[in-house]
């Protein structure tokens, strides 16, 4: 029992049935009833982790572990409650210990979700995947269990306001068969990402219209999102932006 991951896990539910949230689980079958597992995820919007450990909860109540950047950590009030949910933080400056910690946490038998794209994809298409989910599976020997949710990105994304009140969203989860930790960690990503790839454009056959002109619409169905190659150019001005914003505050502090 882990009363205070129960707790948040009542209290997520409530606050789904209060936003008329629906949701459609497929693949359930494939998470495994016990031992390890890396939960790779697509990312469309903050709420994704919330959503993502639905089908291991649906399978035997499971919980899982998410690596999250350590901010959330560092934060006053939800930082107490990360670190009793047993989450992972994650440093980008130096991934090395929450790497090693992901890796611990699979051979004690625990399920740990990680974001192959890194950052939320503007495009809500799938991103270039990094290889930790590959190398952490490779190691530990667990699978990686490829999550897919498509909708999540109408509740809140990246440049878009909020919309957490009565919204009656439609979001669909769908789980793959498990892709098993053997060759190259490259090359697994690259299975991954195939998997994955297919997932999604099942799930958006699935959802039903996808209105033209829509923020949460793939340019690819005719939505105003950027394209990949659109939003890998904003992700990349913003960081630049974020780079420059760095070294002038650590400059200030030289100068000081």
């Amino acid at each position: 029992m882990e009363p205070v991951y129960d707790t948040v896990i009542t209290t997520a539910r409530l606050l789904w049935l209060a936003e008329g949230l629906k949701f459609e689980v497929s693949g359930v079958e494939n998470v495994p009833k016990d031992g390890p597992g890396v939960v790779a995820i697509n990312h469309t919007g903050y709420m994704d982790f919330t959503y993502a450990g639905i089908p291991a909860f649906l399978q035997g109540r499971r919980k899982v572990r998410f690596m999250a950047k350590k901010e959330v950590f560092d934060n006053k009030i939800s930082g107490p409650i990360m670190r009793a949910l047993k989450h992972i933080p994650v440093d980008r400056s130096s991934g090395a210990d929450s790497y090693r910690a992901a890796v611990d946490y699979l051979k004690r038998g625990e399920l740990v979700g990680v974001y192959p794209e890194a950052t939320i994809s503007r495009s809500f298409e799938l991103k270039e995947f990094k290889s930790g989910a590959a190398r952490m599976a490779v190691e530990s020997g667990a699978p990686i269990i490829p999550t897919v949710i498509w909708g999540a990105q109408r509740v809140w994304t990246k440049g878009h306001p909020k919309n957490l009140g009565r919204s009656n969203v439609k979001i669909l989860i769908g789980v793959a068969e498990p892709v098993e930790p053997v060759g190259e960690p490259n090359e697994i990503t690259a299975r991954l990402h195939k998997v994955m790839g297919e997932k999604l454009l099942e799930l958006q056959d699935a959802y039903g219209e996808h209105p033209k002109g829509e923020y949460w619409v793939p340019a690819r169905l005719g939505g105003s999102a950027p394209t990949l190659e659109e939003a890998n150019r904003l992700d990349a001005e913003e960081q630049a932006e974020r780079a420059a914003r760095r070294a002038e505050r650590e400059a200030g502090g030289d100068v000081s």
